[in-house]
């Protein structure tokens, strides 16, 4: 309280941290969804950092580096990591290093999505099929092992509470379904030794308790929540607990993608949309297909590796990139391949990380890179 009659208030806001935008990016794309040969996460910096900005690239070049500083960014969220084999030195001498080497210089921190972004439901291919206007999306290849089961054994009094934290964390989500789970009444037993302190019971004495056996599933990127609600939200002093990995195909995780055009069209007719939605001069494709073109697949960046899997799909057509001379032979008359160049598969991503980032951050600078990136050029 001044003379002047004027009450003045000091507002503190909380500082953000480079963690924080990196809890929202694994939120988005957990990185267990990841492939095991790829490098995600945070490459390059100290997660306790003040930010000061960000900048969404591609690909993180020397250039890139050059751009954050100017727009004083100290965090680069980039698509494809800059950092892929294990770096042996750092003195310059390739351009790895040299990004590397500038960015630890400027206290630049680089996080990398990658392959966590290409089979999370809402990612790469997902803002492909949206370019293209494609419809019933699913996912092109399942992820395996992307699903987990939680037995555990509670008081009846207590499994509504339970399951209700279990639930609030995540588990219990199945497809389009939440707060799944199968219960069964039954009797546990238990007799604690001369360490313990049970909640129920006595030490040395068999308890009989009436007990409820809760099963619920959930993905496997919420394995660490999973445990610590469980921990937190038991009664007995050693919850009794195990988790399996279940066959069960979960469609939400998984790389490519699959859609269906609202008008069907021509092979011609079809490369020639392609190429205006996706603003590319040209494309490779295979022999030009006499049946209409209506359910299409999609694989951001490399994608030979599906061509089987698009073909089983019933897809009349299939695009990716990085499609070598042989790859275009496995059409066999069944399926138009279409190359439309790595860059051009993926350059949308920017935009995808960029408008989520400004939904989940509302008081921070996120800035598009300008810089294209990309290394092939046509004469």
């Amino acid at each position: 309280y001044n003379e002047s009659n004027y009450f003045i208030f000091e507002v503190k806001q909380k500082l953000m941290i480079v963690e924080d935008v990196v809890m929202h990016l694994e939120a988005l794309a957990p990185i267990t969804y990841a492939e095991k040969f790829d490098n995600v996460g945070l490459l390059v910096g100290n997660k306790n950092s003040e930010l000061t900005g960000v900048l969404v690239t591609l690909d993180t070049l020397e250039i890139v580096i050059d751009e954050a500083i100017e727009k004083n960014c100290n965090l680069i969220v980039s698509f494809h990591p800059i950092i892929f084999n294990g770096l042996k030195k750092i003195t310059g001498s390739s351009y790895v290093e040299r990004v590397v080497l500038k960015a630890i210089e400027n206290k630049i921190a680089i996080y990398a999505i990658h392959t966590a972004l290409d089979n999370a439901f809402v990612g790469t291919n997902a803002g492909l099929c949206e370019i293209l206007g494609l419809q019933n999306k699913k996912v092109l290849i399942p992820q395996v092992s992307t699903i987990k089961q939680l037995t555990t054994y509670v008081p009846k009094e207590n499994a509504e509470s339970l399951r209700a934290a279990l639930f609030e964390v995540g588990a219990g989500s199945i497809g389009n379904y939440n707060s799944c789970s199968f219960n069964v009444n039954g009797k546990g037993t238990f007799k604690g030794d001369e360490n313990s302190s049970p909640v129920v019971g006595k030490k040395h004495v068999l308890q009989k308790e009436k007990e409820v056996q809760i099963n619920i599933s959930f993905e496997k990127h919420l394995e660490k929540s999973v445990l610590k609600t469980l921990f937190q939200n038991h009664p007995y002093e050693e919850a009794a607990y195990k988790i399996i990995t279940l066959e069960n195909t979960n469609q939400h995780i998984g790389i490519g993608m699959i859609g269906v055009l609202e008008n069907p069209m021509s092979s011609l007719a079809f490369l020639k949309f392609i190429k205006k939605k996706i603003n590319c001069n040209l494309v490779r494709h295979s022999r030009l297909l006499n049946t209409k073109i209506k359910k299409v697949a999609v694989l951001g960046g490399s994608g030979s590796f599906a061509i089987e899997a698009a073909k089983s799909s019933g897809a009349q057509a299939f695009i990716t990139s990085d499609l070598k001379y042989h790859d275009f032979f496995k059409a066999e008359n069944e399926l138009l391949l279409i190359d439309i160049g790595h860059y051009e598969s993926e350059q949308h991503i920017k935009n995808i990380l960029v408008a989520y980032l400004n939904k989940k951050i509302t008081n921070f600078a996120v800035v598009l890179s300008t810089i294209n990136t990309n290394p092939v050029k046509y004469t």
